[in-house]
């Protein structure tokens, strides 16, 4: 199980969790991988819209999909979490925060608060 230490990393993984649907997908796929529209079943909400929450989630590493043919021959596609462990408190931000990419923009000074 990986410990989130990257702070680049570690920012795109808060991301991802800060939407309630998200956390419910993470919640429902701790007990079992789901077929997408299982999953858009079991949560009330659209399979479109369950697939842009997917795609936050396994960009941020936290869920990986894969496809299977049913017996009917459907091509079906499931998900399934990518194990993981976030431990957050000072220490760990801290560390983190070392590696956080910051970026600049054209004409703003951000030695200014």
């Amino acid at each position: 199980m990986e410990q989130i230490q990257n702070g680049d990393r570690l920012l795109r993984v808060l991301d991802a969790l800060s939407n309630p649907y998200r956390m419910k997908i993470i919640e429902a796929l701790a007990e079992e991988r789901q077929f997408v529209s299982q999953l858009a079943r079991n949560l009330g909400i659209s399979r479109p819209l369950l697939y842009l929450h997917l795609q936050k989630l396994e960009s941020a590493g936290l869920v990986k999909g894969h496809h299977e043919v049913s017996e009917d021959g459907k091509a079906m596609k499931y998900y399934e979490l990518v194990p993981f462990r976030l431990l957050i408190d000072e220490k760990a931000i801290a560390g983190a925060a070392k590696t956080v990419t910051l970026k600049k923009k054209e004409g703003n000074d951000s030695s200014r608060p």
